[in-house]
């Protein structure tokens, strides 16, 4: 079956590549599927999960918004952060959740900033799931 080339990038530096067959994820649109030979285009994208198909096997990367560039034979990535769901430190992200959820619950004060606090918990909500594979 016919692969194409994908880079998943971040400031920090690359976070995945690979040849897969195909591509979905979540862009400001709706949901994406992306095959080898797709047209180009250039799409922002939500928190969500990448999900990288080749064969049988099944990759996913959380990441927290960003681009996706799609080019006949590549697709490049460029998050503002990702990771790939064997590295998400659960742990670290149960506990961002936690003080997000702190932070909403709170939002009656004044310094509260609602729309951060409600991004911190889709960004951690987005890592729990990815690292577990439910979506």
């Amino acid at each position: 079956m016919k692969t194409i080339k994908v880079s998943v990038v971040t400031p920090d530096g690359p976070v995945y590549e690979s040849d897969v067959e195909m591509v979905s994820t979540k862009a400001q649109s709706g949901e994406l599927g992306i095959l080898p030979g797709h047209i180009p285009m250039v799409a922002p994208l939500q928190i969500g999960a990448v999900r990288l198909k080749n064969g049988g096997k099944t990759d996913f990367v959380a990441v927290s918004g960003g681009f996706l560039e799609v080019r006949p034979e590549q697709v490049t990535i460029l998050a503002q952060s990702a990771e790939q769901a064997e590295e998400i430190d659960v742990e670290r992200a149960v506990r961002a959740k936690q003080r997000a959820e702190q932070r909403l619950n709170e939002q009656k004060r004044e310094n509260i900033d609602f729309r951060r606090a409600e991004l911190a918990l889709q960004r951690a909500i987005n890592r729990i799931e990815v690292s577990e594979r439910k979506f």
